[in-house]
């Protein structure tokens, strides 16, 4: 027995050098020059090859090319592919999280004599449909009136520091995490060209939201930039959300859907409650407050997410900021922690050696990408894209990335092209970043694992590069 278990972890021991020295190769290899094509549109866009990385690996014959492999990047949402895969290996794809609604007081005649507590896990995607769900359940078990208050139970994270990422808190991406999250804590208006003007109304009720509509509709101009034209404003007054656009929306845009982050996700979550309970026939006029659940509250209903695997395809392939947020929260909590940011960060450092990763060659903020922190090398990224094509977790893994010309974020990229459908590809971006990880499938039948990134004052020119990178790697070229 102990012959074998030496043996194990024999086996064990080399697999991690392994990769080990599979790093060490490629972050010290000879920076090769980058392909003709891909340092030509570079050119043209004013973009310097110093402010490229860029790491690939054949999976079967194992031949790389690299440029600057060793260099530490933002990878602006690239930083979702760590996130993922330790969630995956950490948690396993089936983990889910529970949302639950207790009682402590009694209900006689469909009324309950105290409070209704709702205790949210973290949920990252409770939307608007689901979180009625469970209160939809609560009116099949017979409540119909609630006296006492609405208690939200936040506790299983941490509180969270308000942040300020760009200087645009309205916008959806920048939704902070909240253990009791509703629909991603944000509000959805469609916008719409009518006769008299500009048409703004709520896609979903939410009880206590006033749309103070000042949008001037623009006859001649193009559709670029209409989010920043509409300059919608965001407040919450008491149990009122005020959502004032005193901006111009153009009508070459035809019908758009604009997300807004609601500032206050506790009351937020209370107007959501409020009016999915009135539209089921439920009576509550009392206040929302927050606190603790008390330890003699009595389960009355509850509501489990997807599975992680499916989780992480909505979060990818949209690139979903705040969800990702949350599973990587998630990873402290899942480990007997408190969910803090820097409990999760010590997890997975934790983590990686046995991944092959070195802990030294990342820097972690919220797992997102979402950061101007977050930081790690091109060679970095190809290990951890090569320990997850080796793992049992590799399907889940790639099936929740954006599929080339397909799905996601990638739907029209290289569509109609030779490429389609031939790659897995997550990417992301910032002000002065790019970045792109993934596999493709060569024009040889042959997997290649990739990284690109581009930081420079100028990286949202960047894309025709990455295109020519794309067919490069397609062609099967040394």
């Amino acid at each position: 027995m102990e012959k074998a278990a030496n043996g194990l972890l024999s086996l064990q021991g080399m697999r991690i050098l392994l990769i080990f020295l599979i790093a060490a190769l490629t972050a010290g290899a000879a920076q090769a020059q980058l392909p003709e094509p891909v340092a030509q549109s570079l050119r043209t866009a004013g973009i310097p090859e110093n402010a490229v990385a860029f790491w690939s690996q054949a999976l079967q014959d194992g031949r790389q090319q690299s440029h600057r492999s060793s260099a530490m990047l933002n990878t602006a949402s690239v930083m979702k592919l760590l996130t993922s895969y330790a969630a995956l290996d950490l948690l396993g794809p089936a983990y889910s999280w529970k949302t639950e609604a207790l009682t402590d007081g009694p209900i006689r005649n469909g009324t309950l004599k105290g409070a209704l507590i709702l205790r949210g896990g973290g949920d990252p995607f409770l939307t608007w449909d689901r979180f009625g769900m469970l209160v939809r359940e609560l009116r099949e078990r017979g409540l119909r009136r609630i006296e006492g208050d609405l208690v939200l139970d936040r506790s299983a994270f941490a509180a969270q520091s308000p942040e300020d990422f760009d200087g645009k808190p309205a916008r959806a991406y920048n939704a902070q995490p909240d253990a009791l999250m509703v629909n991603f804590n944000a509000v959805t208006l469609r916008l719409q060209p009518v006769q008299q003007g500009v048409s703004a109304t709520a896609t979903l009720p939410v009880a206590g939201l006033h749309i103070e509509n000042r949008l001037a509709l623009q006859a001649n101009a193009p559709c670029t930039g209409w989010k920043n034209a509409v300059a919608a404003r965001i407040e919450q007054d008491g149990e009122t959300l005020q959502v004032t656009l005193p901006g111009r929306f153009p009508a070459s845009c035809g019908e758009k859907l604009l997300n807004l982050a609601a500032p206050d996700p506790a009351r937020f979550t209370g107007n959501v409650f409020r009016a999915l309970w009135q539209e089921l026939g439920g009576s509550f006029s009392g206040p929302v407050s927050e606190g603790p659940t008390p330890a003699s509250a009595a389960p009355l209903a509850s509501w489990s997410s997807p599975p992680l695997a499916e989780i992480l395809r909505n979060q990818n392939k949209y690139s979903n900021n705040v969800m990702a947020r949350h599973i990587f929260l998630t990873l402290a909590a899942g480990n007997g922690h408190s969910a803090s940011p820097e409990n999760s960060i010590a997890r997975i450092q934790a983590w990686m050696p046995n991944h092959g990763l070195d802990p030294a060659q990342w820097i972690l903020e919220n797992g997102s990408g979402l950061s101007r922190q977050e930081r790690t090398s091109a060679a970095q990224l190809g290990v951890l894209l090569l320990d997850a094509w080796r793992s049992p977790r590799m399907p889940d893994f790639v099936a929740s990335l954006p599929i080339l010309g397909v799905d996601g974020t990638l739907h029209q990229r290289l569509s109609d092209t030779p490429l389609q459908g031939r790659g897995y590809i997550k990417t992301g971006s910032l002000d002065g970043v790019k970045a792109a990880a993934g596999y493709l499938l060569d024009a040889k039948g042959q997997w290649r694992a990739f990284v690109w990134m581009v930081n420079h004052p100028k990286a949202e020119l960047s894309d025709p590069a990455f295109d020519a990178l794309l067919k490069h790697l397609y062609q099967a070229s040394p």
